[in-house]
């Protein structure tokens, strides 16, 4: 990967079983740049967000993150599979909002954003509680901080995820079809707190996401995937404009007639 490329795949494959997911994967996203991954089903994008969380592992190629193997070591000249030790480092760098979003029921909204950085990461508690504090008033919660996530909508719910993601200061923010979930109009409350925080923050973000509007909104670059690889890439206003594979133009127009 060229030295640039703050997260990097190199010829990375997966397969389940007979079904072939990524095939020989190769491309890498800049520090601080937003990636947005479309395509239809089953064409690997959640893959990678799951692989990038340490969630999956690749069966060929190696990944790295900010110069260093995610899955493995160096060994003088080579590469050797990595210590969950190492693993678990690396990982530390890398926050995910999911589809569903697995706050804990037993815990209020300030300890659900407050519990990682205090138990994983260290963070003094006062110190914790200070940015969650910020980060829930971000995404519109700050007066939420004493509700139980049951008495929350899914929205708020989905906001306070995001909120959590990124109480542990990660350089990747990855985020898996965070709106599936939502009725339309809840959904773009979401959105427009996800495009808040790409203006606001330096973060890398991948997102897989059907949302073609928001796509077009915060990606400085869209890769449209089919067939366990990378078939268009380009800036938004480029790949939604003026497509120029078969399968983008495809995809697109079932995607916008689904709208």
């Amino acid at each position: 990967m060229p030295p640039a490329d703050f997260v990097g795949f190199d010829k990375v494959g997966k397969r389940f079983g007979a079904n072939v997911v990524l095939d020989d994967l190769s491309f890498g996203v800049s520090a601080g740049e937003r990636v947005t991954l479309i395509g239809p089903s089953g064409s690997g994008k959640t893959t990678i967000l799951r692989m990038l969380m340490t969630l999956a592992r690749p069966d060929t190629g190696v990944i790295s993150v900010g110069g260093e193997p995610l899955f493995h070591e160096r060994r003088g000249d080579r590469l050797v599979p990595a210590s969950e030790r190492h693993i678990r480092a690396m990982r530390g760098r890398i926050t995910m909002v999911f589809q569903q979003f697995n706050l804990f029921p037993n815990m209020r909204v300030l300890r659900n954003v407050t519990e990682a950085p205090i138990r994983v990461h260290g963070v003094a508690k006062d110190e914790a509680e200070e940015r969650a504090a910020t980060l829930l008033d971000l995404v519109g919660l700050r007066d939420k901080l004493d509700a139980y996530p049951s008495q929350l909508s899914g929205g708020q719910q989905q906001r306070v995820a995001i909120a959590r993601a990124l109480a542990v200061e990660p350089d990747i923010l990855l985020l898996d079809e965070v709106t599936s979930a939502l009725d339309p109009e809840i959904a773009a409350e979401v959105l427009d707190v996800l495009r808040e925080i790409a203006r606001g923050t330096d973060v890398t973000m991948l997102c897989v996401t059907h949302a073609m509007r928001f796509a077009r909104d915060v990606s400085d670059r869209v890769l449209m995937f089919c067939d366990g690889g990378i078939v268009e890439s380009g800036p938004p206003e480029q790949l939604f404009g003026d497509p120029q594979h078969d399968r983008t133009r495809r995809f697109l127009k079932s995607v916008l007639d689904e709208a």
